[in-house]
């Protein structure tokens, strides 16, 4: 049974007409909260009402003496499903009807919580353990309260369904009869958590909570705000990365224009700024146009002109979460071809030695075979399906926004250094996202739409097109790599070689496998400067490192005459029983029991001859995942007849929502893996819209998906991106099953 101290969380006030309020912060200290503003349906009645009524929302479990429930899920929720499983770990300590309670998003409280975004696929992996103290110590207090009342020992109540027993006397109460007094009794010094075989909640798959919103199409995105007396607004940005802005060429004609109310310059960003990892954005200053009405604004926006010039090379000062650098932004339009010659050139040169073990140079000089391969991946562009979007209304007395936002406390604090607030005088509301994968994880869109507010003087909504979206976006870095490997006489893999270079960011995570089973080996990696502006993308870095990583251990085996998955678990026990070095970031037993998984759930022993079987596995966010595709040709094109899925992520919250978030990576891995490329010309993106930058479709999809989960007691890890990087590489490694052709290049539609 496992123990936690009150030092992490504080009991706050009663409610006013009676109930109980608990508020459990992540890491910090707390204060006596506000009862709530019971919210209905949509984004639309919030604004409708006075925004100075809404309360600082703070703390998991609230209890009304008439036996409402209530408990809130502080992370932003982009179909990641943690507005549901957040919730179901609360409820699991609490000992509730998961089905019968209210379950509301939390706006930003930084004074509350801690860890309030989307990112890394940490938050159950974080949360874990204060989200059940939350459930388990209001489930003490509202015991403590029975027990006073009854006048019997608390080891004589039990609970069920949110229900009170006291066996002997036969008394019983709901939660809520015993709000009020539970509120009034000291937080617990220690609370004990149910063992994990007494679970109810967790392990059994939950309906998601917004789901009848999402079907029957209520209001819940950011886009979807309405206020009265909101303005649309939209902004024109460079038409190419290295340009920026000069003059406005026709504003008094696109000021006549229909329902247009003011066209402007806003500088998104002070010369002098210190930018955080958060404010990534080239475009410094841009020209908003604002309007009645979204097709008043866009027409207004196709007649505007606007000239722009060459932004000669600086350096930008950042602040990357304490860790001060500075960044060189060189000038120049920039072109694809460039960008390739110089990632060869850096593969060429002597790179930054990240690990290295052994005698890597004695064992290539001695090596019986030596097999090197480079791998290239262009920039990617994220594309959710709902464009950049946020409501913004500035006054006085504050700042009230509300949108789609992955880093609201980041952001939060990126506003207030740029409009020179304070923290307090900000109100963000967070609204599902129509998609994340790390493009809303920054904050330019919302400090945009916060100057316009101020400038016109109005509530305001900022709509991206979808172009405005694909080609002023943050992208995946296009990355480079080389690989070698040396076998000896027998065979066995005896030195691994890897250089990887990114633009301008290095995907290289040097401690991963196969660190650690190679007695020999040296990881190196470099960035070249570019003007093209990118940021997080789903599994960032390990979205290529596994792709090429995965591919080349495929060609060893091959080389070495072994079974794939085979050879991967030999290197995988070798680590296990000598491992070499000190610092690789896997356990090799978990990572080899995924692989046994996969194996067996596939049938791979009796049918990877007779069917085009390709094998990837790679370990991120603390998860393992290993992928089998089974793919052939038709007609010149790939089917992907199944694919099966072994994950290790600890305890699995609620599977139905694990499945889909694998399904849809899966899915999604093999669009970019296949199709995704962004191409830039003279600093210009190639593609603005999906008639040019190719998704993948419904019929390309795979036929079947099984996601199989190995079952252990471990604490929950990464979900949502875990398995999406060993799909490149499953996929790569079927294709060539298939076509008998190895795939370095992606998207790999073009190398076919």
């Amino acid at each position: 049974m496992e123990n936690q101290s009150r030092r992490s969380f504080l009991k706050a006030s009663a409610l006013s007409g009676g109930g109980f309020m608990l508020g459990i912060g992540f890491l910090s200290s707390f204060k006596p909260l506000e009862k709530s503003e019971e919210n209905a349906d949509d984004v639309v009645s919030v604004f409708t009402n006075n925004i100075s009524d809404f309360n600082e929302l703070n703390g998991f479990v609230k209890i009304t003496a008439d036996n409402v429930i209530k408990i809130m899920s502080p992370n932003p929720e982009g179909g990641q499903g943690v507005k549901t499983s957040m919730p179901m770990i609360v409820a699991e300590e609490l000992d509730v009807d998961f089905t019968k309670i209210i379950i509301e998003q939390a706006d930003l409280d930084t004074k509350h919580f801690t860890r309030q975004f989307i990112g890394g696929s940490q938050a159950i992996h974080q949360g874990w353990q204060i989200l059940r103290t939350a459930g388990a110590t209001a489930h003490q207090m509202l015991r403590e309260a029975a027990a006073k009342k009854w006048n019997v020992p608390i080891e004589e109540v039990s609970t069920e369904l949110g229900v009170l027993y006291h066996k002997n006397s036969g008394k019983s109460a709901k939660y809520g009869e015993m709000a009020t007094e539970a509120a009034q009794i000291p937080v617990p010094k220690d609370v004990k958590l149910k063992e994990i075989k007494d679970f109810k909640i967790i392990g059994k798959s939950q309906r998601n909570v917004d789901l009848d919103k999402i079907v029957s199409g209520k209001p819940l995105f950011g886009i979807d705000t309405k206020v009265d007396g909101m303005l649309i607004a939209m902004i024109v940005h460079p038409p190419a990365m290295g340009l920026k802005f000069k003059a406005i060429q026709n504003n008094a004609i696109i000021k006549k224009m229909k329902g247009i109310k003011d066209i402007f310059p806003i500088k998104i960003f002070n010369d002098d700024y210190e930018k955080t990892f958060f404010d990534t954005t080239q475009f410094n200053e841009v020209v908003a146009i604002v309007g009645s009405s979204t097709w008043e604004v866009m027409q207004a926006k196709k007649a505007l002109k606007v000239s722009w010039e060459e932004q000669t090379a600086f350096t930008q000062k950042r602040n990357m979460l304490g860790r001060k650098i500075e960044e060189k932004i060189p000038a120049g339009l920039e072109n694809s071809t460039e960008h390739s010659a110089k990632l060869a050139e850096g593969l060429a040169k002597s790179a930054n030695v990240r690990r290295k073990d052994g005698d890597i140079e004695n064992a290539f000089k001695n090596a019986s075979k030596v097999i090197e391969r480079t791998y290239n991946a262009p920039f990617l562009a994220h594309n959710c399906m709902e464009p950049m979007n946020f409501f913004a209304h500035f006054t006085d007395e504050k700042v009230s926004l509300s949108g789609p936002l992955q880093k609201p406390e980041f952001t939060e604090q990126a506003l207030s250094n740029r409009l020179g607030i304070p923290l307090e005088k900000i109100d963000i509301k967070l609204t599902r996202l129509g998609g994340g994968f790390g493009r809303r994880s920054y904050a330019h869109w919302l400090i945009e739409a916060a100057l316009i507010s101020q400038k016109v003087k109005a509530p305001i909504k900022l709509i991206y097109t979808r172009e405005d979206d694909m080609t002023a976006g943050i992208y995946r870095p296009s990355y480079s790599a080389k690989y070698r490997a040396a076998l000896d006489a027998n065979n066995n893999l005896i030195g691994f070689h890897v250089k990887v270079g990114g633009m301008p960011q290095t995907p290289l995570t040097p401690n991963r496998f196969p660190a650690g089973a190679v007695d020999n080996y040296l990881a190196e990696d470099f960035t070249i400067d570019t003007n093209i502006t990118v940021g997080s993308y789903r599994a960032p870095h390990s979205n290529f490192m596994a792709a090429a990583e995965q591919s080349f251990l495929d060609e060893i085996a091959e080389t070495a005459g072994k079974d794939p998955i085979a050879f991967r678990i030999d290197l995988l026990k070798k680590a296990k029983e000598n491992l070499v070095g000190k610092n690789n970031d896997y356990d090799a037993s978990r990572f080899i029991k995924v692989l046994e998984l996969v194996r067996e759930k596939s049938n791979w022993k009796s049918t990877k001859f007779s069917k085009k079987l390709g094998f990837s596995a790679y370990f991120c966010h603390d998860s393992y995942a290993a992928h089998v595709l089974d793919v052939e040709m038709k007609d010149g094109s790939p089917i992907i007849n199944k694919v099966f899925c072994a994950i290790d992520c600890g305890i699995v919250i609620n599977p139905d929502a694990a499945k889909n978030m694998s399904e849809g990576g899966i899915v999604d891995a093999i669009g970019a893996a296949m199709y995704g490329k962004m191409n830039f010309t003279k600093g210009m993106p190639e593609s603005n819209n999906f008639h040019n930058y190719r998704m993948i479709r419904h019929n390309e999809a795979p036929k079947l998906i099984e996601i199989h989960f190995v079952e252990n007691t471990e604490k929950p890890t990464g979900m949502g991106e875990p398995a999406y990087p060993p799909v490149h590489a499953a996929l790569a490694n079927a294709l060539y099953k298939a076509t008998g052709k190895r795939l370095y290049q992606q998207p790999f539609i073009e190398n076919l």
